[in-house]
């Protein structure tokens, strides 16, 4: 008996550090693997145009200093944000853009990229507007954001699009339903509002004071 109480003990410790380390371990994951992506950009970059200015260390890949690839590049988006606000500068980036959204083929890319993109940090932002929406039985609700108010171009009268996302995934559902099936969620903002949702309704909603 003692022995068993000993691994429940056991046990229960592995799991109070589990639930502690798991996510600071995943999320530094998740931050070291997007600094390395960007940080890696820029001299990949170069060694496909350039092979020979760079070159490349004992593993055969791309010679680059830790941390200037990622500088160069945060530097270089925000010296487009910055310029992009220039009356001049926004008209050639107007252009561009006609000319990519035009061009069969990469307007598929382009046009998806861009607007999912816009939906998140855009001028068109589309997931700020958290619902709960019914699209199963009357009296079952999921949480969704408002992505278009009007359907029509659907063939549908007083439909709204709602995407809701899934729980533990980035991966989400459209659906077209009736405005009365919508209920805006105006005491909860849209970040908690996803973040229960993606948690699969573990994260608790803070009461905004």
């Amino acid at each position: 008996m003692e022995f068993r109480k000993l691994l429940r003990k056991l046990f229960q410790y592995f799991l109070q550090g589990l639930i502690i380390l798991a996510p600071i371990a995943i999320t530094l994951f998740a931050v070291t693997s997007l600094f390395d992506w960007v940080d890696s950009i820029l001299p990949n970059l170069i060694h496909k145009v350039a092979p020979n200015w760079l070159g490349v260390d004992q593993y055969g890949l791309p010679r680059r200093i830790p941390g200037l690839g990622f500088i160069i590049v945060v530097a270089i988006v925000l010296l487009v944000g910055y310029i992009s606000s220039s009356f001049v500068v926004g008209r050639l980036v107007e252009l561009f853009d006609k000319i990519l959204e035009k061009t069969p083929g990469i307007k598929i890319i382009y046009s998806t990229v861009k607007d999912f993109f816009e939906a998140f940090a855009g001028n068109k932002r589309k997931f700020d507007r958290a619902v709960l929406v019914s699209t199963e039985a009357n009296d079952v609700w999921r949480i969704g954001f408002i992505t278009q108010e009007e359907a029509k171009q659907f063939g549908l009268q007083d439909y709204v699009a709602v995407y809701v996302p899934q729980s533990y995934a980035f991966a989400g559902h459209l659906y077209f339903v009736k405005k009365e099936r919508v209920r805006i969620l105006s005491d909860i903002s849209s970040a908690d509002a996803m973040k229960f949702a993606i948690s699969g309704g573990v994260t608790e909603i803070e009461e905004e004071t």
